[in-house]
């Protein structure tokens, strides 16, 4: 989750301390900041070009933010268990370690977007949460008007999105949500939408051997592929439902595997707002989710 002008999200600027001004400029003293400033996203809208989107801006438009009590707000409830984030270009630049040692088990990191777009923090940023000691995985923002489901997930997987069993790799996503810039379910109907994500699913499987995550609202799923249960013995499902206290899960689901519960979290290592998510289960069962072994 990015920050962005029209939303309250507060970015870190330096200080700038004057000492002696009326003597001599020469003795200003500019403080440090003590976080780098992430860049400003654009809000859902006619702005939102390809490569800008992110997980949840379709999100916003379904819930908003600040309609409900956040992350910061709910209690521990939220915050116990398996926690992560999820991150893109928009949170500019990351200490991973930081991130660590604030509590966070896994990390979503953007990978591509469309069949054109890889997102230019990827590779630092899922690098060296990996080197932090991190459980991580890639993100594909998906434009079903763009291309077929094929094409998007053959860019993905050679672009960030592969897998491999070493401890520290979850399954790609497949980020499929409402459209932010146009018609919620892309002008795709509910069959076109559904041959969509399981052309996807099916390349991504043949290419990494592995299911796709899927991540999106009740709302979005219901709407836009009829409810369709065709997913839910093949993908694990990442809920989006912001400030509640449990999420609704559509009907093609049984249940949720991961839950981004907030997007104005914050998180030690990273400026501003983020979205935090929570896992449905152990570390023992994320690290099983990770290495194909649950």
């Amino acid at each position: 989750m990015p920050a962005y002008s029209s939303l309250a999200r507060r970015v870190r600027r330096p200080a700038v301390a004057l000492l002696g001004g009326l003597v001599s400029a020469s003795l200003a003293l500019t403080l440090a900041p003590t976080a780098a400033a992430a860049p400003m996203a654009p809000p859902p809208g006619k702005d939102v070009g390809p490569g800008d989107a992110y997980m949840g801006i379709g999100t916003r438009i379904e819930q908003g933010l600040g309609a409900g009590p956040d992350e910061r707000t709910i209690g521990p409830a939220d915050t116990s268990g398996v926690q992560g984030i999820d991150v893109s270009h928009w949170q500019g630049s990351i200490n991973w370690s930081s991130v660590k040692a604030a509590g966070m088990s896994f990390a979503y990191i953007k990978a591509t977007e469309g069949t054109n777009f890889k997102d230019d923090r990827f590779n630092a940023n899922y690098t060296n949460a990996y080197n932090a000691g991190l459980i991580r995985g890639a993100y594909h923002f998906a434009r079903p008007n763009s291309s077929s489901g094929a094409a998007q997930a053959d860019y993905f997987a050679s672009n960030g999105g592969g897998w491999s069993r070493d401890n520290k790799t979850l399954p790609g996503v497949l980020d499929i949500e409402h459209n932010p810039a146009g018609a919620m379910c892309y002008g795709l109907s509910t069959t076109q939408m559904r041959t969509w994500i399981n052309d996807f699913h099916a390349r991504y499987k043949a290419r990494t051997s592995r299911d796709i995550v899927i991540y999106t609202t009740a709302s979005w799923w219901n709407t836009c592929t009829g409810s369709w249960s065709g997913m839910a013995a093949k993908a694990p499902f990442w809920v989006a439902h912001w400030g509640v206290s449990k999420p609704t899960v559509p009907s093609g689901f049984p249940t949720w595997t991961f839950w981004q519960y907030s997007a104005t979290g914050r998180v030690g290592g990273v400026s501003g707002d983020v979205d935090r998510n929570k896992f449905n289960g152990s570390a023992a069962r994320l690290l099983a989710l990770a290495n194909n072994t649950a």
